[in-house]
């Protein structure tokens, strides 16, 4: 059999190959083909070169993925897997051999004078650590640092709530006894930035050991987060657990180089370079590469943060530690054909931390963490420690957790739950309730009935701000009206709704007049921290997604909340916004290079709804984040699954399928999974 590439209607590749390691050549073939842009964006997001052709906009990432050692890392993983996993490291060459052989310079290239470059073997490692860094979101414990700082111990939790740059995601298991077939389901949505091409890939992966239909994170083999092998399902979603440390550093130059005070009371020598990034239409950026016992340095240096103050701060994290980003499980979990089989894949999991659902069609389930948290303090988890000071090293590593299912259900949703023991801050319960609460509004369910809950837009966290509208009084007439007319609303964030317009519009001026208090003043200026940690570090979209605490919280540092909640009532009953909430919740997609303009599309959902697309409060109703793709696997038949992605299979600016399924994404509507071949169209030997 040779390879070849089929496709479906809507342009998904289906790889049909001899072998394993023939089919994972063809993997990056056709990725490279379909995505060659995203694909080097990201090899140079990874070794921090993006600015060489984006520009100045880019050199913050870049200047931090030069500092935490981003390449670095990734060259450490590849070697430690060739020599614990040689199958898996030689899968990854023949990935990367593909990549390189169908790699084309598009007009994108052209645009920016850009040619294609090469990927090494690593570089799919370079580009999952990249895309993960920020997952567990780290910068929030600079947040922390600075509420306490300004406010006081007792502010530590304040402004908990899933911070503005965090991914969620919402997933759903059946079993057998609650569906129509007598089956398992399995279901959900991936919470990421939405990106133009799109994060996610629908592909097919079929040889001789095993035939995975799934979703692959391009310039990574295999297929990670969501697969469906014809006989074993998963799904994953970000676990919300605390797995990299800050340290506060002390740091002196030498003339031999930099050193750093450690615990012992001792100084030790660092790991010191320059490195120069290059910039498009500017010079060059020296960039002082340091990295101590902890981890490399992230902000600050010998000299002090950029403002002058004293100090640095490091990151530790499991893949520097280790040199283990868990590919050893990428391989065995394609060859799944159990949950038994899963499971043990999973064993060797490590970044990110995520909770799994699996389930076969013996009836078999799963409802586990998976990855690598390290045993260490509380005070770790919760804000930086002092480097110098004993007590803070790691000890260990946490077993992972399991739970079982709730009368036939298992829901995760970035919730405190399964995870519990090992994060500091989870989402709000909302999602993880309304989707418990769907899914028992009815005893049996099929697959095709999953898109009521996937595009559920009850936002159940708006009752803390209702009920601070609920408890006013002595109202003027045009206040008294809004008042009585958001108490009468259904708190659904339907894109065609007027109510929901005026709750968002509400929200949003508290959360600026709450901003604007005098008991925050300390927080309104960010601290001396890289721009790429500003979306955790500004006090306005703190605010805005912590509002429900906030409102339901002891007292507030003097605030009068009903004061500053009527006020907020009144200045939008005096202006109300004109039309609906989808006239301004619209979808704002990250792309590398501006495209001419277009209508973008009004979405419904918020935050806090199942259909989680993320305005941010008080700062714009637009939604850069939301469900990066809608999967349903279907236990009893395979073909019976379902899943979408927000703009197409193909990445290519104005080709056939590279906006094709964003209709069906607005709607609520899923893609068949297709895997009869005759079914399929031919495309070429590959």
């Amino acid at each position: 059999m040779r390879t070849a590439l089929h496709r479906d209607a809507w342009g998904i590749p289906h790889l049909r190959a001899p072998g394993v390691l023939a089919l994972a050549r063809a993997q990056g073939l056709v990725t490279a083909r379909d995505r060659s842009w995203q694909l080097e964006v990201e090899r140079h997001r990874a070794q921090g070169t993006s600015a060489a052709f984006l520009g100045a906009g880019a050199l913050d990432w870049d200047r931090f993925a030069r500092r935490v050692r981003l390449a670095d890392t990734a060259r450490r993983c590849f070697t430690a897997l060739e020599e614990r996993d040689s199958v898996s490291a030689k899968w990854v060459r023949a990935y990367v051999d593909g990549v390189n052989e169908g790699l084309w310079a598009g007009e994108e290239f052209r645009r920016v004078g850009l040619s294609t470059g090469r990927w090494e073997p690593w570089t799919p490692l370079a580009v999952w650590l990249s895309t993960h860094i920020l997952f567990a979101g780290f910068p929030a414990k600079l947040w922390r640092e600075e509420a306490v700082r300004v406010l006081g111990p007792e502010a530590v939790g304040l402004f908990a709530g899933e911070g503005p740059a965090t991914a969620g995601s919402n997933g759903w298991l059946v079993s057998g006894e609650r569906s129509a077939s007598g089956h398992a389901i399995i279901a959900g949505d991936p919470h990421r930035f939405i990106e133009d091409p799109g994060v996610y890939q629908q592909i097919r992966l079929a040889c001789d050991e095993f035939d995975v239909v799934g979703f692959a994170v391009p310039g990574v083999p295999g297929i990670a987060h969501f697969g469906h092998t014809g006989t074993v399902a998963w799904a994953i979603t970000n676990a919300m657990a605390d797995y990299q440390d800050l340290y506060r550093e002390r740091l002196r130059r030498t003339g031999a180089g930099v050193e750093a005070l450690g615990p012992d009371g001792r100084w030790h020598r660092a790991v010191r370079h320059t490195e120069l990034v290059h910039v498009a239409g500017e010079g060059p950026v020296e960039v002082e590469v340091v990295e101590t016992a902890r981890g490399p340095v992230i902000a600050g240096g010998p000299e002090g943060l950029d403002d002058g103050t004293p100090g640095a701060v490091s990151l530790r994290h499991p893949p520097r530690v280790t040199a283990d980003l868990g590919f050893s499980a990428l391989l065995p979990l394609l060859r799944a054909r159990r949950v038994a089989d899963v499971d043990r894949a999973l064993d060797a999991w490590a970044e990110p931390v995520n909770v799994v659902h699996a389930a076969d069609t013996e009836g078999g389930v799963l409802h586990r963490v998976a990855g690598r948290v390290p045993v260490r303090s509380r005070a770790n988890r919760v804000r930086l420690v002092p480097a110098w000071e004993p007590g803070h090293e790691w000890t260990g590593w946490h077993a992972m957790p399991r739970a079982g299912l709730e009368d036939g259900v298992a829901v995760m949703a970035n919730a405190r739950g399964v995870a519990g023991e090992l994060g500091t801050e989870f989402a709000p319960s909302h999602r993880a309730d309304r989707i418990r609460e769907l899914l028992g509004g009815r005893r049996e369910w099929s697959a095709a009935d999953m898109g009521v809950v996937h595009m559920d837009a009850f936002l159940g966290s708006a009752g803390a701000l209702l009920d601070q509208v609920a408890a006013l009084g002595g109202l003027g007439a045009e206040a008294g009206a809004l008042r009585e007319r958001l108490l009468g609303w259904d708190r659904r964030m339907d894109a065609g709704s007027r109510d929901a317009a005026l709750y968002a519009a509400v929200r949003g001026a508290l959360v600026r007049r709450l901003a604007a208090q005098e008991a925050f003043a300390g927080l309104a200026v960010p601290p001396a921290c890289p721009e790429v940690f500003q979306p955790w570090l500004a006090l306005t979209p703190r605010i805005g997604f912590a509002l429900e605490h906030l409102l339901r919280s002891g007292t507030l540092y003097g605030i009068d909340r009903p004061a500053v909640v009527r006020a907020a009532l009144e200045e939008v009953a005096a202006a109300p916004p004109a039309g609906t909430w989808g006239d301004t919740h619209r979808l704002a997609p990250w792309r590398a290079l501006p495209t001419a303009p277009y209508e973008e599309p009004a979405l419904s959902g918020d935050h806090d709804c199942v259909l989680c697309t993320s305005a941010v409060p008080g700062v714009t109703d637009r939604a850069a984040r939301g469900p990066a793709a809608r999967y349903v696997w279907d236990l009893a038949r395979r073909d019976d699954s379902l899943w979408v992605v927000p703009f197409g299979a193909d990445g290519t600016p104005g080709s056939a399928h590279h906006r094709d399924q964003l209709p069906l994404w607005l709607r609520g509507d899923l893609v068949p999974v297709v895997t009869d071949w005759d079914q399929l169209t031919k495309e070429t030997d590959v």
